[in-house]
């Protein structure tokens, strides 16, 4: 079988893409783009590759692979997914998938126009533990899920302090959008991606302002967001991301969800990326607290799944309408933050 041939254009978060596309026995790693030379040198000659490009758009025109991955900062998530998507390529975007709505409503177009695919990498669906998760809920252990709380706090943990992750300009938003969003689209994927009717928000920046007055760098996003958002069918959903609160952790992961047959929380372990489950459920009376660890079958990675959905020409979860649910939501609770109240999201 041929391989599909990839193009990774950043390669921060890029160079994991990098390894995940190459372990699968269907595709390979041709090219490689990133403006800072010396970490492009550094990760070709890393996995052995020779076509190299400062611009991303370069590498587009030259190479056209078969899948791009954008794994830049938000700021160039629009741009180059559609100048893919427009040279025939299929496209995996980092999250968020772009830095707002509206970008991300111009990708799709773009995609359905071209007849392309976009897969938005909101890994912690292919975790293990989320995977059984989702198996439960879909053979109806928590019944109806009406209420959710997902999480992702830090205690200090402010990334790149000084760089485009603290830039609105590059960036969009600050932990909600680095770190929530990846908590965000968990819940939603385990209630079913509801519909969002409204959003009521908060957004603080208390502790990395004054952190960057002291060092003398740029921070003009939140450090802390807060929200509640209310769906359609009556279930309400909580979320909150930091960077940087006075709490006891190091780092905090959960998602939290009460449904009328049982409850189930997702959780990182001991601080860190490892994460368990649990379930809470009451039959005939009694209540009874289980860890379900089913055996499952290698799932590998989110690159990994999106190259077996291409060659057998299934869909792929993760998609771009689902993106932009997740946009028009983290729009939403930055307005709603703005202006101090509730703000209603409009359906598509």
């Amino acid at each position: 079988m041929t391989k599909l041939r990839v193009g990774v254009i950043g390669l921060g978060i890029g160079r994991y893409h990098t390894a995940e596309f190459n372990k699968h026995p269907n595709a390979e790693v041709v090219a490689l783009a990133d403006p800072d030379s010396t970490r492009l040198q550094s990760v070709a000659r890393e996995f052995g590759i020779n076509r190299t490009y400062t611009d991303g758009i370069e590498l587009i025109r030259c190479e056209r692979p078969d899948i791009v991955v954008v794994a830049t900062p938000n700021k160039f998530h629009k741009p180059l997914t559609v100048a893919a998507l427009n040279a025939g390529c299929h496209v995996v975007c980092e999250k968020p998938m772009a830095m707002n709505a509206d970008e991300a409503r111009e990708m799709l177009t773009a995609a359905r126009k071209a007849k392309r695919r976009i897969m938005i990498n909101f890994s912690y669906r292919f975790h293990p533990a989320s995977l059984v998760a989702r198996k439960e809920i879909d053979a109806g252990a928590l019944g109806d899920i009406y209420f959710a709380r997902t999480v992702w706090l830090r205690r200090r943990g402010l990334p790149g302090f000084g760089g485009w992750f603290g830039q609105k300009a590059l960036a969009g938003g600050g932990p909600l959008i680095d770190l929530g969003v990846h908590r965000l689209d968990l819940a939603l994927w385990l209630m079913g991606y509801p519909q969002p009717v409204w959003v009521l928000a908060s957004t603080y920046d208390h502790i990395g302002r004054e952190l960057a007055r002291r060092q003398k760098k740029h921070f003009d996003v939140e450090d802390f967001a807060a929200a509640i958002i209310r769906f359609a069918n009556g279930a309400t959903l909580e979320v909150e991301a930091s960077w940087a609160g006075n709490i006891r952790e190091c780092e905090i992961q959960e998602t939290r969800l009460l449904g009328t047959r049982g409850g189930l929380v997702h959780r990182n372990l001991n601080e860190g990326y490892d994460f368990e489950i649990e379930l809470f459920i009451e039959r005939n009376g009694v209540q009874y607290d289980l860890e379900p660890h089913p055996p499952i079958p290698a799932v590998g990675s989110s690159m990994a799944h999106f190259v077996d959905c291409l060659l057998s020409n299934k869909p792929h979860i993760a998609t771009g309408e689902e993106g932009l649910r997740v946009m028009e939501i983290l729009d939403a609770i930055y307005a709603s933050a703005r202006l101090g109240r509730p703000v209603k999201i409009r359906k598509n």
